[in-house]
């Protein structure tokens, strides 16, 4: 009697070097895992995750020229392959409105703050400029409103005197990859 797959559908869109993607394929292969990665979509073609999904034998697709393009591919291969979650990591655009209500599907964001604090770009560096004690990392569901979507789960690390941005950016990003399967094996 064939075994029935039970693990949820992926889709992954990205626009750089997809360290978050990688991890997400590492961790949706070993056997706990309750879902695996079946698409992953950039709008920059040189997107260094990319690579992660060719050497996984990942269905791939890019798609630069207008967001309007983009959304219209991502709908229709989200249907395609019967997708469950699309899970946005490093994806460095802002998702239309009439995208997120066709979509029918939960999408999902890591951003590298403690939201509600420090929506948008630049975080670290604006962390240590206010002073901020502690920074780190959100899960959340992507809503119309930039990063103010309800919170799935969040990590967070001490900044300390000697961090700048890019210190700072490094420790995050081990929490990033932590918070990320967390925050999907508690939504599936």
């Amino acid at each position: 009697m064939e075994k029935l797959n039970s693990k949820k559908k992926i889709a992954v869109f990205i626009s750089g070097r997809g360290s978050n993607l990688k991890n997400l394929i590492d961790y949706s292969k070993l056997k706990k895992s309750s879902f695996e990665i079946n698409l992953v979509l950039s709008n920059k073609s040189n997107a260094k995750g990319l690579k992660y999904a060719k050497t996984n034998k990942i269905k791939k697709y890019v798609f630069e020229k207008k967001l309007s393009l983009f959304e219209k591919e991502a709908l229709r291969l989200i249907k395609k392959f019967d997708i469950n979650i699309v899970c946005l990591a490093g994806f460095m655009r802002v998702l239309t409105p009439i995208f997120l209500k066709k979509v029918k599907i939960p999408v999902i964001n890591i951003h590298p703050s403690l939201l509600p604090r420090l929506k948008g770009l630049n975080t670290h560096l604006r962390a240590i400029k206010a002073k901020h004690k502690y920074s780190g990392c959100t899960v959340h569901f992507v809503e119309e409103k930039l990063d103010s979507g309800k919170i799935i789960t969040q990590k967070k690390i001490r900044i300390l005197k000697k961090d700048n941005p890019e210190t700072l950016a490094k420790k995050i990003l081990k929490l990033e990859h932590k918070a990320y399967i967390e925050a999907l094996e508690k939504i599936i």
